[in-house]
This record gives structure tokens, sequence and C-alpha cells, in this order.
């Protein structure tokens, strides 16, 4: 099956975001691919322009020291990279997570961690936006 123009771009973006991960070359064990991130690489929803990444430790630290830092609403640190198409935090708005947890039970994928899915399954509620909705739509028809 041959993909279509706006199949092949989609695809185009996403091997982009990974691959711009990719170039930060940070180690394993200190970060993870959190938000929709863990439902795009599984294919349940579409690609965006953006990840959200969380991280931790001499990671979080490296990450301060070479991104542009600014702030979440509500104060919170973030790391920006590429224009915004990577951010990094180590804390987030919606819910409340025990951010050693998240990173610790990610999932490799692809050679890059990813949030579990229980764990974006209750970020999603507790953010409860209209696109976190959706995706939870998603997920559930997914199976």
């Amino acid at each position: 099956m041959v993909a279509t123009p706006e199949e092949a771009a989609q695809g185009q973006r996403l091997t982009d975001l990974f691959g711009l991960l990719r170039s930060l070359d940070l180690p394993l064990g200190d970060y993870a691919v959190f938000g929709s991130g863990p439902l795009i690489i599984r294919g349940i929803v579409e690609g965006t322009n953006d990840l959200d990444i969380i991280t931790r430790g001499p990671t979080w630290d490296h990450l301060q020291r070479i991104g542009h830092v600014a702030e979440f609403e509500g104060g919170n640190l973030r790391v920006d990279f590429f224009e915004k198409r990577l951010t990094f935090g180590c804390s987030w708005k919606y819910g409340t997570f025990d951010l050693d947890e998240l990173i610790d039970t990610a999932e490799v994928i692809d050679g890059l961690p990813f949030v579990r899915l229980e764990h974006v399954i209750a970020y999603k509620t507790a953010a409860g936006r209209p696109k976190d909705l959706e995706h939870l739509r998603l997920l559930e028809a997914a199976g």
C-alpha cells in the first residue's frame, strides 16, 4: 500500500522528532518520553509537532546548561530544544506523579524510553483537556 502525501509527511515529522531526541545522545535512565509520545510511537494517535519528555538528575542538569530554559505556566522550569519541538521538564502541570517511577518503569521502544501507558492514561485523565479525552477514546478503541 502506498502512503498518501499526508501520511508520508506525518511519518517524516515523527522520524524527525525522534531523530532530534536521539541527536541529543542522552543516556538511558534519567528521562522518558511522556504526554502523547507513548501513544504516537504505538500508532494510537497521530504525531504532533513536538514531544514532551520528563527528566531528572544529571541529565536534567545537563539539559539546563545546553538548552533554552523557560517556565511552564505556574512557574515550573522547562528546557526547550529545536524551537520547542522537544520540551523537557522535571514536573508536569496535571496530576501528581512519582517522577522516579515514571522513568524507572519506562519501556524502551526503538532505543528510546517511553512512559508506560497506564501512567499516560492517568495523566490524560487528570488533564481532561479535549485532546486528552480524544486520546483516551482512541486508546480504548485500540484495545
